[in-house]
């Protein structure tokens, strides 16, 4: 049996997904304030001399994503850890990041030393069928490794402690790691625990009862004693710390959620009873850290709203301590970063109105800090993210000219760094999707010609991050997603042997990364969804049998994900859209009976998805996408009334939608009901914007020929496009 390191530096590593995030706070939390009974300090088990507490333990990611190398620091931080904890979930079982930290650890022959917390799903649930969406073991957990480092087929089984609800509980969950980590009995820490945590229960409600009382007590004396009010209020203060330090803590320690809860409503009330005038700076900087680590309580806790009050409170705070110093750069950040906290909370309720006048706010306040301290890199970023919160919010409500200029100022903050640290790979990958935020943009616009400059920058990027890191799966799949959006961007354009190329290198990178992890549903989803653009690429180039290769895969991948999780209406929607493809390629091929199949398939899957979200533009132009195409193959089939109602269907569904914007994809489904409905005049305006646009699939260009209509190449377009790509 292998054995760890004789002096790592981490005592545990945990692993675990995003979507856990609360859990794996949690933990962290719970097992560095925990403490050895004094009884087992210094015995010697099989897992090594039993210290009294269990430090340090790694967790935060933030610490990863702001590394030059992401691969080596984890791999780092790995071998330099006595064991691994992972929080096993639907989300963890499924997450790349996880099996490859369990793998890597495997590899450093500590197999014997990882620990599962489970927080939900099932384990082993893969092994039952139509139940395997529950299952959260990862793959590396359920099978061994070979001599070559790489998953068998010869299973094991985890150790695991199950911290839900009937099940072990968090308490026993936490023991029971403890005791596996320390090699000792589970039985020996749950009475020295129970004894434990009965005296400090006892302690701590008397605690918060008498602090909750000295607290208030101190409210009122401080306003009836005038004279005495700064010193008095300050005791209450440093009270109100320890309510929310200390106490919160410990109370979250032993679950008393309910005294917790008392604790934070008591202090939030108390800080909504003091004045602001006539206060210290310390004192009111007290109070913003207390309301801001309030509202982060009630945020994790789902409570959006009252997590609201406590950062506006705090927000108001910061503007009375920046209103007294209004050239202290710190306070200029901190009030800044107060307003980020509230333009979120909004951003959560759906208020993008007062989200975004606070992220601009935030916005225009770094910019100031940033020009008096322009070198200071952090301050910098800080201020991407801000105009890009901005900038999202202003791209959802239709406000385009305006993000496109948060954006753009995004763009060159990203390049100031990167320019300042080349290798830092944080910047480069944060620039690159600036790019991606700016083609996005330019296509809702209409504008291909933009769109496709800025994906191929985003392009470039990424392809020089997997050129210096080629084992990197995040970076393998950051790039196969740029090859596919800058080649679908370019079939629009007429551009089919580069935008072909680009989806097939997309669709083989995804496969490649299928066959390191075949249970990776997000891989699996981003194959399908690729292949399906590349079939219809294929289809328009003629052909027709690698298309309907790429349909068949697209259709059999989804169908099986559908399968699995019914629920998925991203999954139902694509597998709809491949249907549509799908059917094209048969009616390419003269096979309308199948065709008519599929396209029936889709509307019927395309029915309930709409009623349950009518406003969504993506659903409303694959309702229509399908309406045309069954109008298509009514035709094929001789039926004419029944291909002008679908005609006719689909030019209705679509109209609200074409009215506005100039989304390229929308006007030519627009422009393409009104054409095979022979109304010509109507189409007319919409085929002379979309030539002007530089739009040319050849599916397009082939239905305004057959309507004798003049769609003239755009040479100054086509020019810059092929600039583009160089």
């Amino acid at each position: 049996m292998s054995t760890p390191a004789e002096s790592p530096r981490y005592f545990a590593f945990i692993s675990y997904s995003h979507q856990d995030e609360s859990w794996a706070q949690w933990l962290h939390k719970t097992l560095e304030t925990w403490r050895v009974p004094k009884r087992l300090v210094g015995q010697s088990t099989d897992a090594g001399v039993i210290p009294p507490r269990l430090l340090p333990i790694f967790r935060d990611r933030d610490e990863l994503a702001s590394a030059t190398d992401l691969g080596r620091t984890v791999n780092a931080a790995l071998a330099q850890s006595k064991n691994l904890i992972v929080i096993c979930s639907p989300a963890s079982a499924k997450s790349r990041w996880v099996n490859e930290e369990v793998l890597a650890f495997k590899r450093l022959g500590h197999a014997e030393r990882i620990f599962c917390l489970i927080v939900g799903g099932e384990p082993n649930a893969s092994d039952l069928a139509g139940r395997e969406a529950e299952e959260c073991f990862a793959p590396a957990l359920r099978f061994q490794i070979g001599a070559d480092g790489q998953p068998t087929s010869q299973r094991t089984e985890p150790i695991a402690a199950d911290a839900r609800e009937g099940k072990d509980g968090k308490g026993n969950a936490k023991l029971k790691l403890c005791a596996g980590m320390l090699g000792v009995g589970f039985d020996a820490l749950k009475q020295r625990e129970l004894q434990r945590r009965n005296r400090r229960l006892a302690i701590l409600s008397t605690a918060a009862v008498l602090v909750m009382l000295v607290t208030t007590s101190l409210a009122i004396m401080a306003v009836i004693a005038r004279g005495d009010a700064e010193r008095r209020q300050k005791q209450a203060e440093d009270l109100v710390g320890f309510m929310l330090g200390d106490l919160n803590d410990k109370l979250r320690e032993v679950t008393r959620l309910d005294i917790l809860q008392s604790v934070d409503d008591k202090a939030m009330a108390y800080f909504s009873s003091l004045p602001t005038k006539d206060v210290t700076d310390a004192s009111l900087a007290m109070r913003v850290d207390a309301l801001q680590k309030i509202g982060g309580v009630r945020e994790d806790q789902g409570q959006i709203p009252a997590a609201l009050e406590s950062y506006a409170a705090a927000s108001t705070l910061a503007a009375e301590l920046l209103r007294r110093s209004p050239t202290d750069v710190t306070r200029r950040t901190d009030y800044a970063n107060s307003l980020t906290w509230v333009g979120k909370a909004y951003w959560f309720q759906g208020d993008l109105e007062q989200a975004a006048k606070n992220f601009q706010t935030a916005s225009d306040m770094l910019q100031a800090v940033v020009a008096v301290k322009p070198d200071d890199i952090q301050l910098a970023a800080k201020l991407s993210f801000a105009l890009t919160n901005a900038a999202r919010v202003l791209e959802a409500r239709g406000e385009f000219d305006e993000a496109k200029q948060r954006y753009e100022a995004v763009q060159k903050i990203l390049e100031d760094l990167s320019a300042r640290d080349p290798k830092n790979v944080r910047w480069r990958s944060y620039l690159g999707d600036a790019y991606d935020n700016l083609g996005k943009l330019a296509l809702e616009q209409g504008q291909l010609d933009r769109a496709i400059a800025a994906y191929r920058a985003d392009q470039r990027i990424k392809a020089e991050l997997v050129t210096q890191d080629p084992n990197n799966h995040n970076q393998q799949q950051e790039l196969a997603i740029s090859n596919a959006i800058f080649g679908r961007s370019l079939s629009f354009c007429g551009e089919l042997e580069v935008a072909s190329r680009s989806l097939g290198e997309a669709v083989t990178s995804f496969k490649e990364l299928m066959v390191f992890d075949a249970t990776e549903t997000e891989w699996q989803y981003l194959f399908a969804r690729y292949s399906e653009q590349l079939s219809g690429i294929l289809r328009q180039q003629g052909q027709a049998d690698a298309a309907a290769a790429a349909g068949s895969d697209s259709l059999r991948v989804l169908e099986i994900l559908v399968a699995k999780d019914p629920t998925n209406s991203v999954w139902q929607q694509q597998l709809a859209r491949s249907r549509v493809e799908s059917a094209r390629t048969r009616l390419a091929v003269n096979d309308a009976v199948t065709a008519a199949k599929l396209i029936t398939e889709a509307r019927d899957a395309i029915a309930p998805l709409r009623a349950k979200t009518p406003n969504d533009r993506n659903l409303i132009l694959l309702d229509a996408q399908a309406n045309t195409v069954a109008g298509e193959v009514a035709a094929q089939g001789g039926d004419a009334t029944s291909a002008r109602e679908g005609w006719t269907r689909a030019r209705d569904t679509i109209a609200p939608i074409a009215l506005s914007g100039n989304d390229v994809q929308v006007l030519a489904v627009s422009a393409t009901t009104l054409l095979l409905l022979d109304d010509i005049d109507s189409a007319r305006p919409l085929v002379a914007r979309l030539a002007a646009m530089g739009y040319r699939t050849p599916d397009f260009v082939a239905l305004t020929s057959s309507r004798n209509l003049d769609y003239p190449i755009n040479e100054e377009f086509s020019q810059r496009i092929a600039d583009s790509m160089k």
